[in-house]
């Protein structure tokens, strides 16, 4: 008997198969990519990364042997949405949360509901990420797209719904769609009717961990699952990866080292609307219905990507010539203490520790004498330092995080992870299986089909820890020192990089 996970992506899927002991029998991996229709435009192409979801779960379950999957749940990005037919007709594209159809309703948005009010019924501020402003675009400038479709579907609501169940998305992908009301567990009326939009068009709204049905018995047969084989209702991908990491109990955080570096906080009661606001913070359901997360990031991950790509590409290339990983061998080369270059990662748009629209890094400190370990160095001091901002702020919305999990392809870096330990002054943990957002699914499709009593039941048996890493007290004495140059430097230079930005 196993448990399958799988992770619907951005730029690729995941399929995985565990014992209930959580122990990795099969897995693979499947990558797409998105498509730029036109300037600005990002979607991705549904019918086909349905087939390469297929295709990742048809692998898998091939190599599990004599380990049947009895329940699987998928785990999935936000935003994205797919329009499609009862009948199982897929009708176009998924247009993906950084396409910027939708902008030219935001200001009349605006006019029409106050943030707070807003915020108390969704936990989001206004924005054109989320899928409401996507579905106002198809509804005036696609109609005949908006009224062939019978449901636009999240992608953790899609693939359940390919598979043969009744439609029906969870709390926290509904929240992505800024038409949910927190508190009613239910689209909201009001958003509805503020923003024009169909309710028959979006499906009913279910707790994660809530079994859907079965598989469709053609199916079964194509992706080599038994027949019967339940589904339970996944998560958005970010309170999956929670969930497989173990951060489910109020003041636990987990942070997801990939290409954003996302901290969620756990925490069992709402903050008031006017104190997340000021600090630039979401609420949504965990995957535990009872407890709630926020999502503090940054680019971190893609800015070490572009220092490996600008500052060691060839030996890159060798070292995947030879199967290695180069990352192991630049990070020999950073300095032990805090870096003489200081980073500003604004190397791309950010909220934290403030909005940042127009990307603008910056290094200062640069000398003759500085070397290729030194801006790495300061490169992951100031990705964590904006971060370290917000962190420190969240006591005052009622949140104290007493210990984080690491997670995602940086957390394999202890030096990486000693760093973060170091510079938020918190003890981490990392557990065994670092990609966590599958695990997650599988943990909530056993708690859904009595396999596990409970979520915490399920993480109880299915997480294993790897290793801790308290931090070292002269390490953040030393940080401190460095984390006020960095606080400094952005109010120094906002105008003047400002003024670059707009021409002056």
């Amino acid at each position: 008997m196993s448990l399958l996970g799988v992770d619907a992506g951005t730029t690729g899927c995941k399929a995985v198969a565990f014992s209930a002991q959580g122990k990795t029998l099969a897995s693979s991996y499947e990558e797409y990519g998105f498509q730029f229709p036109e300037a600005g435009q990002a979607v991705l192409d549904s019918p086909g990364v349905w087939q390469r979801i297929k295709s990742a779960i048809r692998q898998t379950t091939g190599a599990c042997g004599r380990d049947p999957v009895t329940a699987l749940a998928v785990s999935s990005m936000g935003e994205a949405m797919v329009p499609v037919t009862r009948d199982r007709r897929i009708l176009g594209p998924s247009l993906l949360n950084f396409d910027v159809r939708g902008e030219e309703y935001l200001e009349e948005l605006g006019r029409r509901l106050p943030d707070e009010r807003l915020f108390a019924l969704n936990g989001n501020a206004l924005g054109n990420h989320f899928g409401l402003t996507k579905l106002m675009w198809i509804r005036d400038h696609q109609p005949d797209l908006y009224g062939q479709a019978d449901l636009f579907l999240n992608w953790g609501a899609f693939v359940p719904f390919m598979l043969g169940v009744d439609p029906a998305v969870d709390y926290s992908l509904a929240n992505r769609s800024l038409l949910f009301d927190l508190d009613a567990r239910d689209w909201s009326d009001e958003l509805l009717q503020w923003s024009g939009l169909d309710r028959d068009k979006l499906p009913p709204t279910v707790a994660s961990g809530t079994q859907l049905g079965t598989l469709s018995p053609g199916l079964a047969e194509e992706l080599g699952l038994p027949g019967g084989t339940l589904i339970v209702a996944g998560a958005h991908d970010q309170c999956s990866n929670a969930v497989g990491c173990g951060a489910v109990p109020e003041g636990s955080a987990m942070l997801g080292m990939g290409t954003h570096f996302t901290i969620v906080p756990v925490y069992a009661h709402r903050p008031r609307a006017r104190v997340m606001i000021a600090q630039g913070l979401n609420t949504e359901h965990h995957a535990l219905a009872d407890r709630y997360v926020s999502f503090i990031y940054n680019l971190s991950g893609a800015i070490v990507k572009w220092y490996r790509d600008t500052f060691a590409a060839r030996e890159h290339r060798r070292a995947q010539e030879r199967g290695e990983d180069v990352y192991s061998s630049l990070f020999e080369e950073i300095p032990a203490g805090p870096s003489p270059v200081t980073v500003l990662p604004h190397f791309g748009p950010t909220l934290f520790p403030e909005p940042v629209t127009h990307p603008n890094g910056v290094m200062t400190g640069l000398t003759l004498e500085t070397r290729r370990g030194d801006i790495l160095k300061g490169i992951l001091e100031g990705a964590m330092y904006s971060l370290k901002e917000a962190v420190d702020r969240l006591p005052e919305a009622g949140m104290d995080i007493r210990e984080f999990r690491a997670v995602g392809g940086g957390s394999k870096s202890d030096a990486w992870v000693q760093l973060c330990a170091d510079i938020l002054n918190r003890p981490f943990v990392r557990p065994r299986v670092t990609e966590a957002g599958c695990l997650g699914a599988a943990i909530l499709a056993g708690a859904g089909t009595g396999v596990f009593s409970s979520v915490e039941e399920g993480v109880s048996a299915m997480v294993a820890l790897e290793k801790g890493f308290e931090p070292v007290p002269a390490n953040v004495a030393a940080y401190a020192g460095s984390y006020e140059r960095f606080r400094g430097l952005w109010p120094q230079l906002k105008g003047y990089l400002q003024g670059q930005l707009s021409g002056g």
